[in-house]
């Protein structure tokens, strides 16, 4: 994995993280500048079949000021991606019948600078699993302040 751009945290708070994949993104010049200079949030996006293609909502990429409006994007717009029809296969049989979602982690070049989006089969966690793990990250912490001072 290369260099991140972006990165979902709140799909690791409110999910259970099963597998995850790597998936491509079809993009237009314009989104591409925004997201080298960083113009990316992932927080609110969510992934969704549409007639057996994989396609990610509502994931923001900002538009630069220099972009011309007659070429630039839609900053919330639909993008598709794209893997191998395997996985797809495997990814649709899971969110149909066994009740999983597809979340996006995170958003990076590869190695070979090409935009790449990571994304995970994920079981959605109840309150009492979030106020657990928020439990436990306390007490983490509270561990490594007391190592700290010893």
């Amino acid at each position: 994995m290369g260099e991140t751009i972006a990165r979902n945290k709140k799909a690791f708070h409110d999910y259970f993280i099963e597998e995850k994949f790597e998936a491509g993104i079809v993009l237009q010049g314009s989104e591409v500048k925004g997201i080298r200079a960083g113009r990316v949030n992932l927080k609110d996006s969510f992934i969704r079949f549409v007639k057996n293609e994989l396609f990610l909502f509502n994931a923001h990429i900002g538009r630069l000021d220099t972009t011309h409006y007659f070429y630039g994007h839609e900053e919330r717009g639909t993008r598709k991606l794209l893997l191998h029809k395997k996985e797809l296969a495997k990814l649709q049989k899971a969110v149909e019948r066994d009740g999983y979602t597809i979340v996006p982690l995170q958003l990076y070049f590869n190695s070979r600078n090409i935009v790449k989006i990571q994304i995970a089969l994920a079981k959605g966690k109840k309150l009492h699993d979030k106020r657990h793990d928020l439990k436990e990250k306390d007490m983490k912490r509270d561990i490594a302040r007391a190592m700290k001072d010893y």
